[in-house]
Parts: structure tokens; sequence; C-alpha cells
């Protein structure tokens, strides 16, 4: 039973993935003509609960698979004519996310916690749990320091140059090939066990890159980890973790600042909807991608991070997309 819920993860994620690109590209064939009018880069109308339902499966599929989900979460709902949904909803959506990996991993949450309570009981610094707990304290700082500098510096990140389709593009084929370069030239022999304080820090400071859309924080860490000889389902597990106090605390202070500023065009059924939606898929995306990392590589995502890239600078240089 194991390995067939095994191969139907496969095989549901493969399509998914295949789907996302081939989907918008279906759709910008409509507009094959040059003189075409362009895909509007923002959306007057309410977002639709179904819309709310795609979004949320669109973060929930590509959050925890290294092809980043801001970058989908822009690309993909503009290219079907739905506009930006912007970082703040980006942001919300991803407590679904949140929500699937606490669930999933909440085993794994509870022994490092309390195995790091004990060890600071009996002064047992060297143990295992509180190094893994030391790692994700300290990984999670480097990316909240950032996040704090764009909120401050940046105020309109909305529209500012690093979430333009083509940064995102050349983005995403440049992380495509850092990952196709860990894959190749790396030896990979560290497990679970031999993970430490310092592999948290060196994580965290590629999942701060995450704040540059196209960047991928799982696609950072999981290349960060595999340089790190680290095995490929080890990267992703310890990515996993390392993932949750970044992505709540993004998706809280952006929830607060929409429940102040009132949620305008996109509604709270939608939002509701769409943090659903992410939870359910998230927790697909999750096991199938730890059960994939067994066996195989990671140039699926390599291959498909190109080819998105790709595809994006095709649509603009053809008038499609915006």
């Amino acid at each position: 039973m194991h390995s067939l819920q095994c191969r139907l993860f496969r095989v549901f994620a493969i399509g998914i993935i295949c789907a996302l690109v081939v989907l918008p590209l279906v759709h910008l064939s409509k507009s094959f003509a040059p003189d075409s009018t362009a895909i509007a880069a923002v959306s007057t109308a309410q977002m639709t609960i179904f819309q709310g339902i795609v979004l949320g499966l669109v973060q929930g599929l590509t959050e925890f698979l290294p092809i980043s989900s801001t970058a989908h979460l822009k690309v993909v709902p503009i290219v079907l004519g739905w506009g930006d949904p912007g970082v703040a909803f980006t942001a919300v959506i991803q407590l679904g996310s949140i929500a699937a990996v606490l669930w999933y991993f909440w085993g794994d949450l509870t022994q490092v916690l309390t195995g790091a309570f004990k060890a600071i009981q009996k002064s047992d610094y060297q143990s295992q749990e509180f190094r893994m707990a030391v790692g994700i304290a300290l990984g999670t700082i480097p990316i909240v320091f950032c996040g704090v500098l764009v909120k401050l510096f940046i105020p309109d990140f909305d529209n500012s140059p690093l979430r333009s389709t083509g940064a995102i593009a050349g983005v995403s084929i440049v992380m495509g090939l850092l990952m196709g370069i860990s894959e190749k030239a790396t030896k990979r022999q560290r497990e679970f066990g031999d993970l430490g304080a310092m592999d948290g820090v060196v994580m965290g400071l590629a999942q701060a890159l995450a704040i540059i859309p196209g960047v991928s924080r799982s696609g950072s860490t999981l290349t960060a980890g595999m340089f790190m000889g680290l095995e490929r389902p080890t990267a992703a597990r310890f990515s996993f973790l390392l993932g949750i106090p970044a992505i709540t605390l993004a998706g809280l202070v952006e929830l607060l600042g929409l429940l102040k500023d009132g949620l305008g065009e996109t509604g709270l059924t939608p939002l509701i909807a769409g943090v659903i939606s992410a939870a359910v898929f998230s927790y697909a995306a999750i096991a199938w991608m730890l059960e994939y990392l067994k066996k195989h590589g990671i140039w699926i995502f390599v291959w498909y991070r190109a080819l998105f890239g790709v595809a994006i600078f095709i649509a603009m240089a053809g008038g499609w997309l915006q």
C-alpha cells in the first residue's frame, strides 16, 4: 500500500507540475498575434473562491518543491488574466503550507523541542536535538533580518523590479543552474543525525535569498544542503523544518497587515479558500518530494526551472506577457 501511495503521489505531482507550464502556455497561445492585448499585470476584479482555490493549489505544490512558489503565484495568475495577487495574499496563504508541514512533521518537531528542553536541563549541549534546535533558530535570523530591511527600505515591494517577470525568469534559470551543479558536482553522504547548528546557519543564509522571487526557499536551502554534503532527503527534510518559523512569521505579519488595512479586492472567503487549498496540496507535495528524493535526483526540477524561465522570456518577447 505504501508503494502504491508513493506512485500515486509521484504521478499526481508530476502531472500538476506539467500543468503549471502547459496551461499558461495554452492560454498564451490564444493571443499568439504579437499585436494582441498584453495580459494585465494588475486585476481590478474581485477575487473569486475558485481563483483562491487555484492559487492555493499553486502555492501548495510549489512551496516545498524547489521551483519557487512566489514566482508561480505572480506569473500563473497574470498569465490566466487574473492579475498579480500581491505580496500580502501570497504570504497569507503560506499559512496553509505551514499547517501542512506542522501536520506532517509533528513527530519530528516534538522530538526536537522536547529533546532540546531536556538537553538544557541536563546541560547536554552536544545532543543532536539541541544542536538542531539551535540550527533552526539561528537559521531563521537571516531571512527575518532581510525581511525587516525590505519592509523598512522597500515599502512598495509589490512593484519592485525584483518582482518583475523578467527578473523572475532570469533568477529561475540561474538557480536551476546552481541546482544542477549541486547535483552533479557534490558528494552527499551526511544523514539526518549528522545535522548541527552550523548547518542551520548556512542553510539559513541560503534561505534569505528567497526574498527574491524566483529563487525558491526550498530550492536555495536544498541546494545549500547538497553543497554541504547532505543526502537529498536529509537536505529536503531539514529545509522543510527550517522554513516553519520563517514562513509562519511572514504569513502572520501580512495577515495582520491585511486585517488592519482591509482585505480590499481579495475578500475573506477567497483568502480562506486559498489557505485551505494550500494546506491540502502542500501536504501532498511534502510527502511526494521526500519519497521522490530517496530514489531520484533533482534534474526534473533543474530542467523545469529552465523551461519556466525561458517560457517567460519568450512570452515577454512576443508581447503576450508584460
